[in-house]
């Protein structure tokens, strides 16, 4: 598993995992206590593997933050997210120096450290990795695309057709 089912869902604690998509919404299961929700489309619902945190430089995917996390702690549990202040942002500055610490708040490095520290308690913090090799491999399917071009240069084609019938 990777971070592409993992939601975060606003107003309800915790993360869920994308279990089965309906008409209405979509069925997603706690990480905390496995008990399986309906979440409707018009509730606010992030996917890990879409989220960013920036960087003086750009934004640096949560996913490679969560990577990083990971090898400093070895794989295991990262400091408490409910440490104060000063000690979590030191933390962070040890994980990703370059975070803009303007626009990434407290509580941004808090969820990430909770949801960093559920993630590994689930034993889905060795699976991390996959979720940042998938953007690699779409990259050469969309360099597939313009190879479907010479379909546009039957459209000229036609329209000479259409000259020669008049």
């Amino acid at each position: 598993m990777n971070l592409t089912k993992i939601l975060a869902i606003s107003g309800k604690p915790g993360l869920y995992e994308l279990k089965v998509q309906t008409r209405t919404g979509f069925v997603a299961e706690s990480l905390i206590d496995g008990k399986k929700i309906t979440v409707n489309l018009k509730s606010n619902v992030s996917l890990l593997s879409e989220i960013s945190i920036y960087t003086y430089e750009g934004e640096k995917p949560l996913t490679e933050v969560m990577q990083q996390i990971a090898v400093k702690e070895n794989k295991g549990q990262a400091i408490s997210h409910k440490e104060d202040n000063a000690t979590l942002s030191a933390y962070f500055k040890q994980i990703l120096p370059d975070y803009d610490e303007e626009r990434v708040y407290p509580s941004d490095i808090k969820k990430v450290l909770n949801w960093y520290n559920t993630l590994q308690a689930k034993g889905l913090v060795t699976d991390l990795a996959p979720a940042v090799e998938e953007p690699k491999e779409e990259a050469p399917a969309a360099a597939e695309k313009p190879k479907k071009a010479p379909a546009a240069k039957k459209a000229p084609a036609k329209k000479a057709a259409t000259k020669k019938e008049e």
